[in-house]
């Protein structure tokens, strides 16, 4: 019990199995060499690459935020980093728009719950990500819900 806990990472979206599962039992969530890519992502981005990439996250984050907005969605949380919750006018729409989206086959979003409501958690977390790609997933969150 005491290494379980030592050891987690768990969240609300997480599903547990009855099975043993080994992401309770280890400090890592995998077993492949994940700091080699990471050592050579920050050598090659630097200080000021890496800083930059940060804040295009967090720029990505609030358009996408201000753009649900505009489609009237809630965002109950401030974006300041690349996080974004979602909800609808209701806890059964959220959920029912969450369920949708995750079978959509275009965008994948995990489900919390924030202050007692479910809410859709949206993490904004590829470089690659592009205004229109958001325009995208606003779109299919919009069809989700409708």
């Amino acid at each position: 019990d005491a290494l379980t806990r030592s050891m987690q990472a768990t969240a609300s979206y997480v599903q547990y199995s009855e099975n043993r599962d080994g992401m309770l039992y280890t400090p890592e969530m995998s077993r492949r060499a994940r700091s080699i890519e990471l050592w050579a992502t920050l050598k090659y981005l630097g200080r000021s690459g890496l800083a930059a990439l940060v804040d295009q996250l967090c720029d990505h984050a609030k358009y996408f935020a201000s753009r649900l907005s505009e489609q009237g969605f809630i965002v109950p949380n401030d974006v300041v980093f690349n996080q974004i919750l979602v909800q609808c006018e209701s806890p059964e729409k959220t959920r029912e728009t969450l369920a949708k989206l995750q079978n959509s086959g275009k965008l994948w979003c995990g489900g919390t719950v924030w202050k007692d409501l479910p809410a859709i958690r949206i993490s904004v977390c590829s470089w690659q990500t592009t205004y229109e790609d958001i325009d995208d997933c606003v779109q299919t969150l919009v069809e989700c819900r409708d």
